[in-house]
């Protein structure tokens, strides 16, 4: 599984005005690991910033004049980030960004989401933590990501950050399986298929009583990530030497 943690920074805050993209950061994550490969490029946006978009940046117009333009580095951008998952905070935003400057572009480049797969890690968090702020700076101060480096907002910097928070914020998932082929075969061996009312085959473990702490306490933390556990299995515990007779 390839992802890619994408973050820009603009102009402004509405694309349909006219403002532009002004950098483009990516880390890039293959089976939940960072591989160590990133883009990272500053963009002239033939435009000045909106009042107040400056100081969130600190970049000017004045360093980002000769930088290349977006039509320079699409094809290299895109071919960074064709086929994975984009993991994005407030991905509308970015997105709506990086579609208006395809658009431009012409036609044949067609939209982000006909390329890659978007994973809202906004909406994740909003998920998990409702009510609460969610902000990149929230997350990272409540997932124990140290952002204290972080002065300004950067695109590459705010990807690299967005990783690890979304690395904190989905712990578990994907991360499921067994410790072993040994064990794996050894659970599969003891699995029973039982019928429930509903006529469908659902599968009863047969475990011991320290195994079922250990399989409830996972269930527990992927229940507060996810909200339930849709493999939760119905589980008979048997004392040890019944298990082992």
């Amino acid at each position: 599984m390839r992802q890619i943690v994408l973050d820009t920074e603009t102009t402004g805050l509405s694309w349909d005005k006219g403002n532009r993209i002004v950098e483009i950061g990516c880390v890039e994550l293959v089976e939940r690991r960072p591989t160590g490969r990133t883009f990272q490029q500053y963009l002239d946006p033939e435009r000045e910033f909106e009042p107040g978009a400056q100081e969130v940046t600190g970049l000017t117009r004045e360093f980002l004049a000769g930088k290349p333009r977006f039509a320079d580095v699409v094809d290299e951008f895109l071919e960074f980030v064709d086929g994975a998952e984009l993991v994005i905070h407030n991905a509308a935003f970015d997105i709506g960004f990086l579609d208006a400057e395809l658009a431009r572009l012409g036609p044949h480049y067609g939209r982000m989401r006909q390329r890659c797969a978007v994973e809202d890690s906004l909406e994740l968090a909003r998920q998990r933590y409702p009510g609460q702020r969610n902000s990149l700076d929230a997350l990272c101060r409540r997932l124990g990501v140290d952002n204290s480096h972080r002065q300004l907002h950067g695109a590459l910097l705010d990807a690299q950050l967005l990783a690890e928070a979304y690395l904190a914020l989905t712990a578990g998932q994907g991360e499921i399986g067994f410790d072993s082929q040994v064990q794996a075969t050894a659970t599969i061996a003891a699995a029973q298929v039982v019928v429930v009312a509903d006529g469908r085959p659902r599968p009863r473990v047969r475990v011991l009583a320290e195994e079922l702490a250990a399989h409830e306490a996972r269930l527990g933390q992927l229940r507060a990530k996810a909200g339930r556990a849709i493999w939760d299995v119905e589980v008979t515990v048997v004392a040890a030497e019944m298990a082992s007779a």
